[in-house]
C-alpha cells in the first residue's frame, strides 16, 4: 500500500513539475547554453584570424600603426575575458563581454576603411583570402547570436510569466542577460567611405620673405 502511494505521489508530483513549466525552463538553459557556445565559438575564430590580418597589413601598410595597434589592442582586451558558460548569468560581465568585442567589431571596420588606400594590399592573394575568412566568420557571429537572442527571449518570457514564475522563484531561475547594443544596425555596419569625392585642395605655401637689401 505505502509504495503505491509513493508511486502515486511521485507521478503526481512529476506532472505537477511538468504543468508548472520547471521541465520547460530547464530545457531553456540548457538551450541557451548551446546557442552561447556557438556565439563564443565564432568570436574565437574571428580572433584567431586578426593576427595573420594584422601582419599581412603591415607588409603593406606599416605606417598606419595607429590603427594596427587599435586592432590589436582590442582583441587583447577580448582576450582577458572569460567567456564561460556561467557568464551568460552575471549581466555586468556579459556586457563587459558585449562592450569588449563591440570595441573589436569597430577596430577592425577602421582597418577595413583604411585598407581601401592600398590597392596593392586589396590585391593581395592571402589578404584576400583572410578578408574572405573574415566576412564568412562575422556572418556566422550574427547567425549565432541571432540564436542565442532567440533562446534568451523564450527563456526569460517563461521565467516572467504567470504561473511558472512561481517555479522560477521556487528554484532559483532568473533572467539571462540579453545583446542590447544602442543603434546595434548602425554600429555592425563598417563605416562607408566616399573616395569619389576630390580631396580638398592643400593650402598654398606662404611666399618665402624678402632678402633684406643690402647696406
Amino acid at each position: 500500500m505505502l509504495k503505491r502511494i509513493l508511486a502515486l505521489l511521485a507521478i503526481a508530483g512529476t506532472a505537477l513539475l511538468y504543468g508548472c513549466g520547471y521541465n520547460t525552463m530547464q530545457a531553456g538553459d540548457q538551450q541557451i547554453k548551446a546557442a552561447w557556445a556557438e556565439v563564443v565559438n565564432q568570436y574565437q575564430r574571428r580572433s584567431d584570424l586578426i593576427p595573420n590580418l594584422v601582419e599581412t597589413v603591415k607588409g603593406f601598410a606599416n605606417q598606419e600603426q595607429q590603427v594596427l595597434l587599435g586592432v590589436t589592442q582590442a582583441r587583447a582586451k577580448v582576450g582577458s575575458i572569460q567567456a564561460t558558460p556561467e557568464l551568460v548569468n552575471d549581466p555586468q560581465a556579459f556586457m563587459k563581454f558585449q562592450q569588449a568585442q563591440g570595441e573589436l567589431t569597430s577596430a577592425l571596420s577602421r582597418l577595413m576603411v583604411v585598407v581601401e588606400n592600398y590597392p596593392q594590399l586589396k590585391s593581395d592573394a592571402n589578404f584576400r583570402d583572410l578578408q574572405a575568412q573574415l566576412e564568412g566568420t562575422e556572418n556566422r557571429i550574427t547567425v549565432a547570436r541571432n540564436r542565442y537572442i532567440k533562446a534568451v527571449q523564450e527563456y526569460n518570457t517563461t521565467v516572467v510569466q504567470f504561473p511558472t514564475n512561481l517555479t522560477a522563484m521556487i528554484f532559483g531561475f532568473k533572467e539571462k542577460p540579453q545583446f542590447t547594443v544602442e543603434n546595434e544596425k548602425a554600429i555592425s555596419s563598417a563605416p562607408k567611405v566616399d573616395f569619389g569625392k576630390p580631396a580638398a585642395p592643400a593650402p598654398s605655401p606662404a611666399p618665402a620673405p624678402s632678402p633684406a637689401p643690402a647696406k
